[in-house]
Order: C-alpha cells, then sequence, then structure tokens
C-alpha cells in the first residue's frame, strides 16, 4: 500500500514553473566562512570534566587563572567537575560586519555528562588563516537531558553534551569579498546545466541589454555591472528577481538500498519490453515424533525429527511496455503487480540491462 500511494504521488506530472534566478544560483565570492575554536564551560552542576581522562581542562583552567591573575600552588589536584572543555563552531555570514552577531554551537571534547546550565567564558573564534573573526562568549540552551540513578541505571534524551548559544558571538572583523571590484560579476548555477546556463542569459540579455550576459560553461554566467556600489546593488537585486524556467533534469532513476526509497524523474523513458513477475515461497517445517520399539525388543525409545518441504509459487503477472512509455504508464504498470520495493528494484535493474531503460539507475 504505501509503495503504491508513493508511486501513485510520483505519478503526477506537474507543470514546469520558472524560477527566480536569486534560487538557482549564487554570486560568486559571496558566501559564508566557517569558524572554530576552543573554550570552557563554567557552572555546571557536576556534570564537567571530573576525571583525569581530560587533563587538557585542568591545563586551560589554570592558564585561565593565570591570566586573571591568581597563581594556582604547585602540585594542588584540580578536579573541576563542573568545568567542561569544549570546541565552538560557527557560519560567519557575507557581508558581515563588526558587532554584528552570530550563534555558536559548543560540543564538549572530554568527559563531560551534560552541558545543561553551563555558560560559556570568552573565547575567541579563528578563521582558516588564523585570524580572529569573532568573540563567544553567553550561556548555553541544551536540548539533551541525561539521568542516573544510584544502582547504576540511566536515562539520555538526544544528546545533552551539544549546545547552542543564540547569537552567541560577536563579529570582531569583516571578511574581504570581491563583490564590489572588477567591472562584472559571476553567477553560479547551484546545479550545472548548459540548458538553464543559456536560458538565464537570454533572460538577462533581454531585460538588460545585448551582450549584458555570456555563459562561461555550464555553471558559471558572467554579467556586466556598475562599477558604482550602490548601483551594484540594485543591478543585482534586478538580476536576481528575474525568473527563469530551468532545464529538465536527466532521466534518472534513484534507489536507495537500504530504506527501499525508489524516486523516478519525469524524462524516463522505456522502450518495448514485456516483465514477468512473480513469487516463490518455500516452507520448511521440523516435528519432533517419538519411535517407541515394540515390547520384549530389547529397544530403546528414540526422539525423530521429521522435516517438511513445501513450495509455492504464486501466480506470475506479466505487463507489456509500448514504444515511449512515459513515467506514469511505467508507474501504473508496476502498481498493478503490486510489486514491493525490493521487487521493483529488480525489475528496473533487469530493465536496464535489457537495454530497455532509458534513463541513469543510481542506487545509494
Amino acid at each position: 500500500m504505501a509503495l503504491a500511494v508513493l508511486l501513485g504521488l510520483m505519478s503526477v506530472v506537474m507543470p514546469a514553473r520558472a524560477e527566480r534566478i536569486k534560487d538557482i544560483a549564487s554570486i560568486a565570492g559571496v558566501r559564508s566562512n566557517q569558524l572554530i575554536g576552543y573554550g570552557l564551560v563554567v557552572g555546571l552542576d557536576g556534570t564537567g570534566d571530573g576525571n583525569t581522562n581530560s587533563p587538557f581542562t585542568i591545563q586551560s583552567l589554570r592558564s585561565m587563572l593565570n591570566q586573571l591573575g591568581i597563581v594556582v600552588p604547585p602540585g594542588t589536584t584540580i578536579k573541576p567537575k563542573n568545568v567542561a572543555a569544549v570546541t565552538l563552531h560557527a557560519d560567519l555570514p557575507s557581508f558581515a560586519k563588526p558587532g554584528q552577531k552570530i550563534d555558536v554551537t559548543a560540543s564538549s571534547i572530554g568527559d563531560a555528562k551534560s552541558l545543561r546550565g553551563g555558560t560559556l567564558l570568552m573565547s575567541p573564534m579563528k578563521g582558516a588563516d588564523g585570524k580572529v573573526y569573532a568573540v563567544a562568549q553567553g550561556n548555553l540552551v541544551v536540548g539533551g537531558l541525561s539521568a542516573a540513578g544510584a544502582d547504576g541505571s540511566s536515562i539520555t534524551v538526544n544528546i545533552p553534551t551539544v549546545g547552542r548559544i543564540p547569537n552567541g558571538a560577536s563579529v570582531e572583523r569583516s571578511v574581504p569579498t570581491a563583490f564590489g571590484q572588477g567591472t562584472s560579476l559571476t553567477l553560479n548555477l547551484h546545479d550545472a546545466d548548459f540548458t538553464t546556463a543559456q536560458r538565464v542569459v537570454k533572460s538577462i540579455n533581454e531585460t538588460i541589454g545585448p551582450g549584458a550576459a555570456q555563459a562561461l560553461d555550464a555553471t558559471s554566467i558572467q554579467v556586466s555591472s556598475p562599477l558604482n556600489p550602490s548601483q551594484r546593488v540594485s543591478f543585482v537585486s534586478l538580476i536576481e528577481n528575474l525568473e527563469v524556467q530551468p532545464g529538465s533534469a536527466p532521466a534518472r532513476i534513484i534507489v536507495n538500498s537500504r530504506t527501499g526509497t525508489v524516486v523516478i524523474s519525469n524524462e524516463v523513458r522505456v522502450s518495448p519490453a514485456a516483465v514477468s513477475h512473480g513469487s516463490l515461497t518455500v516452507t520448511i517445517s521440523e516435528e519432533l515424533e517419538v519411535s517407541q520399539p515394540a515390547p520384549l525388543s530389547a529397544g530403546q525409545t528414540e526422539v525423530i525429527s521429521r522435516t517438511d518441504v513445501g513450495v509455492e509459487e504464486g501466480g506470475s503477472a506479466m505487463f507489456l511496455f509500448k514504444p515511449g512509455a512515459s513515467l506514469d504508464e511505467v508507474v501504473r504498470a508496476v502498481n498493478q503487480v503490486g510489486a514491493a520495493p525490493s521487487d521493483l528494484v529488480a525489475i528496473l535493474e533487469a530493465l536496464k540491462q535489457a537495454g530497455a531503460l532509458k534513463a541513469e539507475l543510481v542506487v545509494i
């Protein structure tokens, strides 16, 4: 039933609609950047890195106290059960300016059991070039929960060792971009397609003027743009709201062998072919019987195993694909024989090997 509903939904062919350029392409050089950092979360309720398996937590705590003017006497044993070492990561949006706030995610790297109720102390966040681009600090929001009993029983909901700090980092440095430089900008399609690239060029040239845009390849379109930054912003706003009819996707069938999910694109076609679908059921059952010897025969009572093997072959169903069968006809034919996901995969593979399936078969 589930397969029939899935294939029935897939068989509904929706009319193609135009898409905005901003939804199918991005401007080269305008992107986010990843930041990473290391810090200490304090204020935990005994769920921090209290064991010796996390010596870096003790080392970081000593270093922080020294920077604050507090000298820990040599030989002092520190077991900070209310402190946890964490790694930090965040995405720095394009055009982010100093003073703006970004979200931060903190993940425990020690033996802490939970970060719930903790506070992240001021921690620098660096980019791939080693420079500090943001400073993070704040209270963690943890969606996980962990509890344990005296007898050793415990329960964990979600992940309590990962927390998030909304607007937890302040941007300290801007990332330079090439958006305001040069006499042109480049649009990169999210999905490379020659037809879509050509249609984007045509739409821009019809709106801006002949020769304003030219396709460099199946992904990139170069567009001449004003030198004035204010005019360039208005120019990009005009371009990204233009509507384009994307090219149709290649004929492709995606099969997820783990979940049994099958997705068939609208361009799939099948050459004339006859398919027979049937099932074979083999049943093996064993029964134990007692063999009793005859009186005065000096025999012994024994248990004998009797095995029965039964073979049942279901009724085979055959369906015929006409020349140039479409997606709707393929779905209807497969539905009529009641094929399960595994059977459908076998049918598609057989059609591909026979050369009747005019599509790329991808198994993931």
